[in-house]
């Protein structure tokens, strides 16, 4: 099976586990897919993530984080650059997501950034997705 957008794959992964309220979620390995769990974990969106070697490829355990009454952590996830329709922003034009309270993910020269690293560091990029 080939995916055409591997990280809406992941995204859309991540939101139906979280919407069935499951303690984890397998996503296929890659190194841009490990760097989004990094800055989901960073962000405190989920508990942790584990890479496991099963075949060639691998998988990403994710474990998703919920309040202490059941409650969802992620309120959202949203891909804004598309493979059909890219969306580039530079450093001052980076968006902002829920007025500061969710984030946004570019993928700049400099690897995959929040949005707040990109402002602060000066760079732009391609805005893969938001947050909240």
């Amino acid at each position: 099976m080939t995916l055409s957008d591997p990280v809406a794959d992941m995204l859309t992964r991540i939101r139906n586990a979280n919407l069935m309220f499951k303690d984890h979620v397998d996503i296929p390995n890659s190194r841009m897919k490990v760097a989004l769990a990094k800055i989901l974990k960073d962000e405190g969106f989920i508990k942790y993530y584990k890479v496991m070697r099963t075949d060639k490829q691998g998988m990403i355990r994710v474990f998703l984080k919920y309040g202490p009454n059941r409650e969802r952590v992620i309120n959202g996830l949203e891909r804004i650059s598309k493979p059909g329709i890219r969306r580039y922003v530079k450093a001052q034009e980076v968006p902002r997501v829920r007025g500061g309270l969710g984030v946004v993910i570019l993928s700049t020269s400099r690897g995959i950034m929040t949005g707040r690293d990109c402002r602060r560091e000066g760079v732009g990029g391609e805005v893969l997705c938001t947050v909240w």
